[in-house]
């Protein structure tokens, strides 16, 4: 019975000293052992933002078309008359006052050819530099025809042309010229003044 009862004490003994662990050699041993978990990889809460892009240009401001009943029309008040007239009478009249020098053809002074000679000559149209020269241009009208811009003569010396004028205003028995005469320079005067009603001799209509 001893040898028999030595062997079964060596067996409980054996079993009882035999290790229960479990060597893990692997990941894929662990999660069927059930002691490894695999992280749960968690997807970030943080949403990316979408790109605006923004046109650095910026759109030109629009402007505002003036209406036709804004816009302010400028009309010529021409009477018949063309619109180099006008300039030309507005251009006279800004010598009145100045005095009378024979031969002058400046504003430091003019005779009377030489006043039409100057104005004249500022829209680029040569005059003769003498009255009865001037008084060979153009076409002879009536007195009573007569129109803003024609040249008016008169024989102030008794013989000959010798003073010219430039008409200015017509009324319905008046009209009105600029000169240059020898008393008080650069004027404007009647035809109805005795003097220039006694020597007057034509109007020449030198513009069309």
């Amino acid at each position: 019975m001893k040898p028999i009862l030595t062997l079964f004490l060596i067996f409980l003994l054996f079993t009882a000293c035999k290790p229960t662990s479990v060597i893990i050699t692997s990941k894929k041993t662990a999660q069927n052992k059930g002691v490894y978990v695999a992280p749960v990889t968690k997807k970030s809460s943080v949403k990316k933002e979408k790109l605006v892009q923004t046109d650095s240009k910026k759109t030109p401001t629009k402007k505002t078309k003036i209406s036709d009943t804004e816009a302010t029309d400028y009309e010529l008040n021409t009477d018949s008359t063309s619109y180099l007239v006008e300039q030309l009478i507005l251009a006279a009249k800004e010598n009145i006052g100045v005095r009378y020098r024979s031969g002058g053809i400046t504003p430091e002074g003019f005779d009377c050819s030489g006043l039409m000679y100057n104005i004249f000559d500022l829209y680029h149209i040569k005059l003769p530099h003498s009255s009865s020269d001037q008084a060979k241009l153009g076409q002879v009208v009536a007195l009573e025809n007569a129109k803003k811009g024609d040249l008016i003569f008169f024989k102030t010396n008794g013989r000959q042309i010798s003073h010219v004028g430039m008409v200015v205003e017509i009324t319905n028995d008046d009209i009105k010229f600029i000169h240059s005469s020898t008393s008080s320079g650069v004027i404007i005067s009647s035809t109805n003044e005795g003097y220039y009603k006694r020597t007057f001799v034509q109007v020449n209509r030198v513009l069309e």
